[in-house]
């Protein structure tokens, strides 16, 4: 059964199948089967009244295929809804084209998680089948949640466990030789302004800056790894739009992402040249040496609270390094061809 939840229900009657049925009862009373899709009208809705929204109907839906209409095109970051869950996104374009949405349309969505598992490699099927069980069994525990002052009262030289985030912008060739390096240089300026905005919430806090890659700080805490960790699935979503809109790169490139956790002491940004870490050292490695473009990989050093068990299935274990073992998150599949 296909539902459709919405407030104005003549416009959208003439798009779905005519089996589907629309409703305007509360969200919290909803009860879909597992082979049901449920459609959610967004128009309208404010940032804030989204996020209320998005929280119940993943409640209600559970493990039910859902997706969300947005008639006006208002929300412009789509790769948010499929990190939140969703299984598809109906906007404006689509609303117009001629004879709706068809049973094949319908079917796509139904089944789009599983599509997604299956733009993995060979390799990566097969491990796929693995248990999860020991998906992050560090044994790390995070710190009290009071244990982080906050970054404007954190002190030089205090020492603690932090989240270290590695990020950088790679091209399937060297981006230097194609674009030059003032170009370049424009380029990571405008990827620290996506990054800055995008960490907002995680309080991410750009913290090295080699003019090429960076290193962001975040706070020990699990709500601030899940942000990051979920910004970053939407970077590397949307990266084929990011990064020819927004960064004026008209190559194939992709993001890098790699999360490490470690104690630190601690130096204002700008003045961590004299910082001597493992935890940073192994970061970097991480990001710079192993991680690939296009995927976000995660050091199993990192408290075992850090991925919340709703993403589990976006990551698959992908041996060690430097004697850490890692996880890296499914390739994603573009309609062209990308990294």
């Amino acid at each position: 059964m296909v539902y459709v939840f919405t407030e104005k229900s003549a416009p959208l009657k003439k798009v779905f199948p005519k089996t589907a049925e629309f409703s305007e009862k509360p969200v919290a009373k909803h009860a879909p089967s597992f082979s049901d899709i449920s459609y959610f009208d967004i128009t309208g809705l404010s940032a804030a009244e989204l996020k209320t929204l998005l929280a119940k109907v993943k409640k209600a839906c559970g493990s039910s295929p859902w997706g969300v209409i947005d008639t006006k095109g208002t929300f412009k970051d789509i790769a948010q809804f499929f990190i939140e869950g969703a299984s598809d996104y109906i906007g404006p374009a689509l609303l117009k084209e001629e004879g709706g949405l068809d049973t094949k349309r319908i079917t796509s969505a139904l089944q789009w998680r599983k599509a997604l598992a299956g733009s993995a490699s060979s390799q990566d099927e097969a491990k796929l089948s693995e248990p999860t069980d020991g998906f992050i069994k560090s044994g790390v525990k995070l710190p009290a949640a009071s244990s982080f002052p906050g970054w404007k009262k954190m002190t030089a030289g205090k020492t603690m466990p932090f989240y270290l985030l590695y990020c950088s912008l790679q091209g399937n060739v060297s981006l230097e030789t194609r674009l030059g390096e003032k170009v370049l240089s424009v380029v990571h300026k405008k990827f620290l302004t996506l990054l800055n905005s995008y960490f907002k919430e995680a309080e991410g806090l750009l913290w090295v800056d080699t003019g090429k890659d960076c290193l962001f700080l975040l706070p020990p805490r699990a709500k601030s790894a899940e942000a990051a960790i979920k910004a970053c699935m939407r970077l590397i979503v949307g990266a084929p739009l990011l990064v020819l809109e927004t960064l004026g790169v008209n190559i194939p490139a992709n993001f890098v992402f790699a999360l490490h956790y470690g104690q630190i002491s601690y130096k204002p940004p700008g003045k961590t040249g004299t910082v001597v870490s493992d935890a940073v050292n192994s970061v970097f490695h991480l990001g710079a040496k192993k991680a690939e473009p296009g995927r976000f990989t995660v050091s199993g050093e990192v408290p075992d609270a850090t991925v919340p068990k709703i993403l589990y299935d976006f990551f698959i274990p992908s041996g060690e390094y430097e004697g850490r073992k890692i996880w890296n998150t499914r390739k994603f599949k573009y309609e062209k061809a990308w990294v």
